[in-house]
């Protein structure tokens, strides 16, 4: 087992588009795991009559600087940031504006033009567009990685079944699913945004009960030609339970063939939350959303800049995701482990 890893992993090493795209994509990640600590319009540290205040994972009242409201302070309020400065300091993050801050004091229309102060401009309501893409490009990658762990779940258990036991079990779940996956799922979507208020984990909800036929048909097919080989049989006339059989025998291969589309499932299920939203049906308005801002360069055709940005970042995130699943793709290739 160790040599057929050690494979796998040269092979996927030599697979130099895939894996310096697994790098990047890595590290992009992480980094906007952390947008708050990046694009915030809250100071990451505030030091103030020799105590240390972090607005960041705290709310702190303006009388707490001197001020006169019991509210929230401002830090963006010039009166607060005198107060603060007379015995103290402030410690602002790289861009000082989170996806929902508004430029207030901007002398132009929205949206303006990319400037020293807003390095991709600002959208047609005021708020920044670098530090709304940082939001919405971690919030896609979440929203696909749970979306894609959870159907492969359910897809994976639901193949397994089918293949596993065959028979009338197999005939009528090929059937279900057959006409389940023809269902309309956007229409579905569309007219239930009219009764419900959409939000991160409803769409999740709904989505995943049309994505995890993806990978049953992959799985069956392994678990139907896994179910009557001699070690199966073996282990079946030694007298182990059906699931232990499924689990310890079967599926370790099967997912090899799961683990090499999960990239991909990945890639679809970031393009379908984007589609959503591009079209006003997915996450609730006000949300950092690539898709939000693809439809905002559409509908303002003089600011290039929104509809470039949002086009460059999931260009860039759905060519990595791609890349790194043909690495994947033959890194698991079968005839690694046969030594071919």
């Amino acid at each position: 087992m160790q040599s057929i890893r050690d494979k796998r992993i040269a092979v996927f090493k030599s697979n130099k588009r895939g894996y310096y795209s697994l790098w990047i994509f890595s590290i992009i990640f992480i980094i906007t795991l952390f947008a708050e600590f990046i694009a915030n319009d809250k100071p990451l540290l505030v030091k103030y009559n020799n105590d240390y205040y972090m607005p960041v994972f705290n709310e702190y009242a303006e009388t707490v600087f001197g001020g006169e409201f019991e509210s929230e302070a401002d830090y963006k309020d010039e009166y607060v940031q005198d107060l603060i400065k007379q015995n103290g300091y402030l410690v602002w993050p790289l861009i000082p504006y989170s996806y929902h801050s508004i430029k207030l004091d901007s002398t132009e229309a929205f949206p303006s033009a990319p400037s020293l102060e807003n390095y991709l401009g600002t959208d047609d309501q005021g708020r920044d567009v670098l530090s709304r893409v940082i939001y919405g490009f971690r919030i896609s990658i979440l929203f696909g990685l749970l979306l894609t762990i959870f159907s492969s779940i359910i897809g994976v258990m639901v193949g397994a079944v089918q293949g596993y036991y065959g028979g009338k079990v197999d005939l009528l779940g090929q059937r279900f699913i057959e006409i389940w996956a023809g269902l309309p799922t956007l229409y579905l979507l569309m007219i239930l945004a009219n009764y419900i208020q959409p939000s991160f984990w409803w769409l999740l909800g709904l989505l995943l009960l049309f994505s995890w036929t993806a990978l049953v048909g992959v799985v069956r097919a392994e678990f139907l030609r896994a179910r009557n080989f001699e070690y199966v049989k073996a282990a079946r006339a030694l007298g182990q339970s059906d699931f232990n059989i499924m689990k310890k025998h079967i599926l370790p291969n099967a997912l090899i063939a799961t683990l090499t589309f999960m990239p991909f499932i990945l890639s679809g299920s970031i393009t379908t939350l984007t589609s959503l939203d591009f079209l006003g049906f997915g996450l609730p308005a006000g949300s950092p959303s690539l898709g939000e801002l693809l439809a905002q360069g559409k509908a303002n055709m003089h600011a290039p800049w929104l509809g470039i940005s949002a086009f460059i970042v999931l260009s860039l995130l759905l060519s990595l995701l791609v890349f790194i699943g043909e690495a994947f793709r033959d890194a698991l290739d079968p005839r690694i482990a046969q030594g071919t």
